[in-house]
């Protein structure tokens, strides 16, 4: 980040100043943010010295990004869409394939062998190599998604602009998303994790590890290898008591396990398939 000293100077100034958009100048940052944002020589979010760090101005150029650009119509084949933002282009040429009618905005940073099925991948997300988004599975704005991933049919992957500090979904490498599967709100999935089919995870969803002899609670984040599934737990409110639900850490990806695991081998690695 620090080569891009002059264009974080300036667009912190125009977030804090929008007059400054009436210059060519910021205009031009602005633009020039995004093309590294869509050609991967910059990320919303990236892992320095172990841990994840926010680069909120990137957040910011986004934002600015919107400001600046005009609703226009957008003709793909038959399709037409009205949008500020276009759709991303040199697909080919990046080594990516779309299935249609899946849908990836400009803005955002598939790496070689990304396979997007007919599902979307919004503004300032990246996509690691080898990646699978499965059908109608979604990659919210500035999601960052690790290599050799996969997003099976319909799962969630929250975005986040604003607060242009918020940390996004990190889901990092080699990890299997089961299907319907929701992530959102900043929660940090580690590498090679197993998540079940449903489950639900939140900055607030309660994970218990239960793979011990006593439960182990994380929020926030699923430990490297743990495999997930939905859970409920009793709590207690003024009307009685009731299911709430959380999320259970049955035990560790096995090492037999290939990388490209099916969510039922795991599964069944624990005995929760016959």
């Amino acid at each position: 980040m620090t080569d891009h000293a002059e264009l974080e100077r300036r667009i912190d100034a125009a977030y804090e100043d929008r007059t400054l958009l009436d210059h060519a100048e910021t205009r031009a940052a602005v633009e020039q943010v995004l093309e590294h944002l869509d050609k991967g020589r910059l990320r919303s979010a990236s892992k320095e010295d172990g841990q994840w760090r926010t680069h909120p101005w990137v957040g910011r150029a986004i934002l600015l990004y919107f400001a600046i650009r005009d609703m226009a119509v957008h003709e793909v084949g038959p399709f037409e869409y009205h949008d500020k933002i276009p759709l991303k282009r040199g697909l080919s040429e990046a080594q990516v394939r779309v299935v249609p009618p899946g849908t990836v905005r400009y803005g955002s940073y598939l790496e070689p062998g990304v396979v997007v099925m007919p599902g979307y991948v919004n503004i300032g997300a990246r996509v690691g190599s080898g990646t699978m988004v499965d059908t109608w599975a979604t990659v919210g704005s500035c999601a960052q998604i690790g290599r050799e991933c996969h997003l099976s049919g319909g799962v969630g992957i929250g975005g986040v602009l604003e607060p242009p500090g918020a940390q996004p979904v990190i889901v990092e490498d080699g990890c299997f998303i089961g299907s319907r599967a929701i992530i959102v709100e900043g929660v940090v999935v580690e590498r090679e994790a197993v998540i079940g089919a449903g489950v639900v995870l939140t900055s607030s969803t309660v994970v218990i590890d239960v793979s011990g002899e006593q439960p182990v609670e994380h929020r926030g984040r699923i430990p490297a290898r743990s495999v997930v599934i939905p859970g409920m737990r009793n709590k207690a409110f003024p009307a009685g008591e009731f299911g709430v639900p959380c999320a259970l850490i049955i035990g560790e990806r096995q090492a037999s396990t290939d990388r490209k695991v099916s969510l039922n081998a795991a599964l069944r690695d624990y005995g929760i398939l016959a």
